[in-house]
């Protein structure tokens, strides 16, 4: 089988890129230059999200399904520095060629992990194929944007119409999944700050599950599934889960409610 890969990314500021960027003194805080950038960023926008490239990533959440078995994980602080777990992440493509499949993947996660993968250097020569020396993936390849080797479920699913888009908690709940747990995205930087690293990969780890379930079921949706099937890879992830210790685990198995499965 071809090995089925769904991710999600959490990220801070780059405070020390903003520092370079804005040509800010040392002697400012994390926090204070933070606050310099969503200022900036506010008066070019009118909201403070700030770009792809002025994200530092601090966890890469993973779903891998292959013919082993199914594992949920994390690459990134605190044991890895971001360059080592961008490279990890492409590694595993390299190695696996796997399906990636995302929630906003086109929009947010990849564009950053592209931008922040240049700037330190990374290699990701199976990501980037398009033909050149493996003709398989001249059309199909994971950078173009209606292509399958990546599928982003929200582009997807909106018809690629910027309009349609919907949250993942939001679909996930809909679908009887139990959608983000413990925080949103815009806190991640205000739990970092806090020294919570173990929250947020939980809670990265938890959207990376919401994703690869939306994934199962889209599969269903477009008749590549059975609904035995589809049954049998929900009692897969179940199974592992139910197998972790984590309190954001339990939560996840009180909070999945299936009605199909």
């Amino acid at each position: 089988m071809t090995p089925i890969l769904a991710f999600d990314i959490e990220t801070i500021p780059d405070c020390a890129g903003m520092r370079r960027l804005h040509e800010l003194p040392d002697e400012l805080s994390d926090a204070e230059v933070a606050e310099v950038a969503f200022q900036k960023r506010r008066a070019q926008t009118g909201n403070d999200f700030l770009a792809p490239p002025q994200h530092r990533v601090l966890v890469i959440s993973c779903v891998m399904r292959d013919e082993t078995g199914l594992k949920v994980w994390s690459i990134g602080a605190p044991e890895e520095d971001e360059a080592a777990a961008i490279q990890r992440f492409f590694d595993g493509v390299e190695r696996y060629t796997p399906q990636l499949v995302s929630w906003n993947g086109s929009g947010f996660d990849l564009p950053v992990l592209n931008y922040r993968g240049l700037m330190h250097g990374v290699h990701a020569a199976r990501f980037w194929e398009q033909g050149d020396d493996d003709r398989d993936f001249r059309y199909n390849n994971y950078v173009s944007r209606y292509h399958a080797r990546h599928i982003d479920l929200m582009d997807v699913l909106a018809m690629y119409q910027p309009r349609n888009n919907a949250p993942l908690d939001e679909v996930a709940r809909l679908a009887g999944f139990p959608g983000k747990l413990g925080m949103e995205g815009g806190a991640v930087w205000t739990r970092f700050q806090a020294g919570d690293i173990q929250g947020i990969r939980d809670y990265c780890e938890a959207d990376a599950a919401n994703t690869y379930l939306l994934f199962l079921r889209f599969q269903r949706l477009r008749g590549i599934y059975s609904i035995e099937h589809y049954r049998r890879e929900c009692a897969l992830l179940r199974g592992f889960v139910e197998k972790q210790r984590g309190a954001h685990w339990a939560e996840f198995l009180e909070r999945w409610n299936d009605p199909l499965a």
